[in-house]
């Protein structure tokens, strides 16, 4: 599993978000998307995912370009969005959200992926009657993983997964994250928290008004003078 992103140029209209954006991401890796809010991370999120369409580049995943396929192709193909907010259903039950989770992909193993998702998250399988909306902020942002993980990803991409938790369900929820890719999932991480990001992750790129500031190692940008300053005041 490769995702290459070659001179991916974006925009909402007449207003260009994007400017030639290049990364990638290799199979078992968890690779790093950092930036300030209306850096344009989630704009190329969303045109990974399917569901803008750039204005031009080319985005491959596994050998072939999926540039301007509608998201539900993009699904099928295995690249899943967790999506900034969480966005669970709230008047269905913890249950109904997770098999909507495998409703393009893995349906045919719904049982086994749920037996799985029960494992890595035991507090939701004593939520399955509840409705999603009344959950706490941090069930719900592990349902809206766990039903991600429904759709078996060969690519997950989680955007602000640790945005409104307490520290310590961020401290748990980045746990979590790298335990996932531990077990082999490939992860594209979309974060505004540097230095927890960088401590999981192998790779990272810093996105800047929609283009790449920098990339490089997670170890070698946690030590950037750079970034430091930026993001961290140092």
């Amino acid at each position: 599993m490769t995702l290459q992103v070659r001179q991916l140029h974006a925009a909402y209209g007449a207003m260009k978000v994007l400017h030639g954006i290049d990364l990638e991401i290799s199979e078992g890796e968890i690779v790093a998307l950092l930036g300030s809010n209306g850096a344009g991370k989630s704009t190329l999120n969303n045109n990974i995912s399917g569901i803008y369409t750039p204005k031009s580049g080319d985005i491959i995943f596994d050998g072939q370009s999926i540039t301007g396929l509608p998201s539900e192709k993009v699904v099928e193909l295995g690249i899943i969005q967790v999506p900034e907010g969480r966005r669970v259903f709230p008047n269905m039950s913890v249950l109904e959200n997770l098999h909507l989770g495998g409703y393009r992909r893995g349906r045919n193993r719904r049982d086994q992926n749920l037996e799985r998702i029960v494992s890595v998250f035991p507090r939701l399988s004593e939520r399955f009657n509840q409705l999603a909306g009344t959950l706490s902020g941090g069930e719900q942002q592990m349902l809206a993983i766990g039903r991600g993980l429904m759709a078996e990803p060969k690519l997950l991409i989680l955007d602000e997964p640790s945005l409104g938790l307490s520290p310590l369900l961020v401290e748990e929820m980045f746990e979590l994250i790298a335990e996932l890719n531990k077990q082999g999932l490939s992860i594209f991480l979309v974060e505004q928290n540097v230095m927890q990001s960088l401590e999981i992750a192998d790779r990272a790129y810093v996105i800047e008004n929609g283009t790449v500031a920098l990339s490089g190692s997670a170890d070698e940008l946690i030590d950037d003078p750079e970034l430091r300053k930026t993001y961290l005041g140092l």
